[in-house]
């Protein structure tokens, strides 16, 4: 009866799921109008109060308005996850099993092979994992110079990390990771999906079949790509087949943090993560503990539920918007910064400005009679949000500045405007041509007005590389 009960639920539930993507009918020409505050002003530094143009996207999205009312629907029936005797609790435990399936299809993973275990977020998930895969200090990981400190430090905290180098635009050298395959006895290959500083999309399968080859497995950081392109766990050959996956949902427009490990299921059952507490174990006695298998055995303590609801609807609707819709905006954005960035005096782009088709929406700039944090500052002032500084990227940044290691060192915190960063636009699927036009004023403005602006206690502020 419980069965049956469990079967009516989860068709209900797809039953709704399909019927508010019915009724919304979202598209990447309505999108604006399901985006959770974008016309909510803020107060701007001289008193006045105008909506912001949010270029800031690469660090966290907005809201949609579908996946808040999914939440607050959801909760309506909240009960414990795996662990009531109630209805709620059946409600709960079975929108939580199914979004599973929901994931392992979104990234085109078979569950007869995969398994996905929730997360809080990608830096979460990748220790996770790395707390689990490595065995021993003497683990060898191979990583590139373009990663993001979550997919660099939770290795190089645990076991031996080597590096392959990117070019002086800053794209992956293919040949290097090759090389050090063949040169050292690798256990993971860990690489992004995307980078955060210049939107270069990786050809992880690629890298895949490399690792494979050399008797490796890879494990790629999905942070900065899931919002932006489809992803399959899938190759054109089963060499080429993603061993693990990790995202986060607060990059695709769910804001209740939570996110996903995609990985192997036989070998995710024969590690442990370092990471303890109920519901993860069969039994408990006084002197030995049973553990559970994967996913469960990786979901100690009490899920996030409405991180798992959110997550859930945000696929959905990214799907219906349609990726290939989502790449064909991004790039009119991207050409349109850059051209428009082409024309300021002593501008200083990164990455490869005229290819940029393996970009995703993401473009850091400078300039070298500017100094970035006091622009930034500006900019925020007058209502557009960007990022400055390095990115949690940072041998990365200073690859691509030109700023040697052993200057490196002697710089502090990198919030400071005496450090050296960048500036990074970075797009969301809501964000419009019209947007990258004023947002190019506002920046000619502030320029102006920091060098107009500048006092005898800012001679000693170096401007940018």
């Amino acid at each position: 009866m419980k069965k049956l009960f469990c079967l009516i639920l989860v068709l209900c539930l797809s039953l709704a799921a399909v019927s508010a993507l019915a009724e919304t009918g979202i598209t990447i020409d309505n999108i604006r109008d399901y985006v959770v505050g974008l016309d909510t002003p803020v107060k701007l530094s001289d008193g006045t109060s105008r909506p912001l143009i949010n270029f800031d996207n690469a660090a966290t999205t907005p809201a949609l308005k579908p996946v808040l009312d999914e939440v607050n629907e959801k909760l309506l029936m909240y009960g414990s996850i795996g662990r009531g005797f109630s209805i709620k609790s059946d409600y709960s435990s079975e929108l939580y099993s199914s979004t599973r399936k929901k994931v392992l299809k979104f990234v085109n993973a078979n569950s007869e092979k995969y398994t996905m275990f929730y997360v809080n977020n990608t830096t979460d998930g990748l220790n996770k994992l790395a707390s689990a895969l490595i065995t021993s200090k003497d683990d060898v990981v191979l990583c590139t110079r373009m990663e993001h400190h979550a997919n660099d430090l939770s290795w190089r905290e645990r076991c031996k990390v080597i590096y392959a180098e990117v070019d002086k635009q800053g794209r992956i050298i293919y040949e290097d990771i090759e090389r050090m395959l063949k040169e050292n006895k690798v256990k993971y290959v860990a690489v992004t999906a995307a980078s955060n500083v210049t939107g270069y999309v990786t050809d992880v399968h690629r890298i895949a079949k490399l690792a494979h080859q050399y008797g490796a497995q890879i494990v790629v950081d999905g942070a900065q790509i899931v919002a932006h392109r489809a992803f399959s766990m899938k190759g054109e050959t089963p060499e080429e087949d993603i061993d693990f996956f990790v995202f986060s949902a607060h990059k695709m427009y769910s804001p209740f943090g939570g996110g996903a490990v995609v990985g192997i299921e036989e070998v995710l059952n024969d590690h442990m993560p370092t990471f303890y507490g109920g519901g993860m174990v069969e039994l408990v006695s006084d002197k030995e503990v049973s553990w559970k298998s994967a996913p469960e055995r990786y979901e100690a303590g009490s899920p996030n539920y409405p991180g798992v609801v959110g997550l859930g609807k945000a696929i959905e609707i990214l799907q219906e918007v349609g990726f290939d819709a989502i790449q064909a905006h991004e790039q009119k954005l991207i050409h349109r910064l850059i051209d428009g960035l082409k024309k300021l005096p002593n501008v200083v782009l990164y990455g490869d400005c005229e290819n940029v088709d393996d970009r995703v929406g993401v473009v850091s700039f400078n300039f070298s009679d500017i100094n970035s944090m006091m622009l930034a500052t500006r900019l925020a002032q007058v209502g557009a949000a960007t990022r400055r500084g390095a990115f949690c990227a940072h041998p990365y940044v200073w690859r691509l500045m030109g700023i040697a290691d052993e200057d490196v060192i002697t710089f502090e915190g990198c919030i400071d405007a005496k450090t050296p960063g960048m500036i990074r636009a970075s797009f969301g699927i809501y964000n419009t041509e019209a947007e990258v036009d004023e947002f190019l004023e506002m920046l000619q403005k502030a320029m102006e007005h920091v060098k107009n602006n500048l006092t005898d206690k800012d001679e000693d502020i170096p401007q940018e590389y």
